[in-house]
């Protein structure tokens, strides 16, 4: 088995094993379905068969979740002095790094088909757009991706896992707002730059039912950026030692 598939399924337990995974799923399953189904612009209130109030709702959901559930990645090893004695295994530092990110995208693959019965419900209710909810929850997977890497990034960083979530945080800002609302501020070929790397502009695009190749390159390069520079902090670290 690939050691980064061992790393993945060490985290996937680790998770479980700590009830962290049960208690976050539990909780962004309970936002996720009160925002949907009760409170404010919900299914009801919309008046049609549509997920558009899921996917909004998610778009921040996981935005908190993730960094939560990345936080301790790395940051943990580094505090526990596990670290070391993982990459002194024939393990490179981008198969940990992966590992890591896969691990925390299983996790997200699971809380995102708890949400199945929504697409199920919403079916009943009247005719759905079926091309438009996959869209939306591949729209979800690509962000999920992108997010995490992010979280992973941080917490390669730091050996504090409360400092990784602030700061996945912060940089998560700039991408799901800050790009956004500069963007609306300038025009020609800064606000067109500014908007492209803006996350909602492409989130929105695929939640909508739209799937554009740019939009797909948009995420996966970042999500592989932002795991490039997690391998190079934990590069950097070891030439230091």
């Amino acid at each position: 088995m690939n050691a980064y598939l061992i790393i993945a399924k060490r985290e996937v337990n680790a998770f479980f094993d700590s009830l962290t995974a049960y208690v976050l799923i539990t909780v962004f399953l309970g936002i996720s379905g009160f925002f949907t189904w009760i409170y404010g612009s919900d299914v009801f209130f919309v008046g049609q068969a549509s997920l558009q109030s899921f996917f909004a709702v998610a778009y921040w959901s996981l935005f908190f979740f993730i960094p939560a559930l990345t936080m301790r990645s790395i940051a943990e090893e580094k505090r526990s002095g596990t670290l070391e004695m993982i990459l002194s295994k024939p393990v490179s530092d981008f198969q940990l790094v992966f590992g890591k990110f896969l691990a925390v995208f299983e996790l997200i693959v699971v809380a995102l088909l708890f949400t199945l019965p929504y697409y199920v419900t919403v079916a009943f209710i009247g005719p759905v757009d079926h091309g438009a909810v996959l869209c939306g929850y591949f729209g979800m997977l690509l962000m999920s991706m992108v997010l995490i890497s992010i979280g992973i990034f941080t917490s390669s960083l730091t050996s504090n896992q409360i400092i990784a979530f602030l700061l996945a945080l912060f940089i998560g800002v700039f991408f799901l707002i800050i790009f956004d609302v500069l963007a609306a501020n300038f025009t020609g070929w800064l606000g067109a730059l500014l908007s492209y790397l803006s996350l909602s502009t492409h989130y929105d695009s695929m939640a909508r039912g739209v799937i554009d190749s740019r939009d797909v390159i948009y995420f996966l390069s970042l999500a592989f950026l932002f795991l490039f520079l997690s391998t190079m902090v934990l590069s950097k670290r070891n030439l230091v030692e």
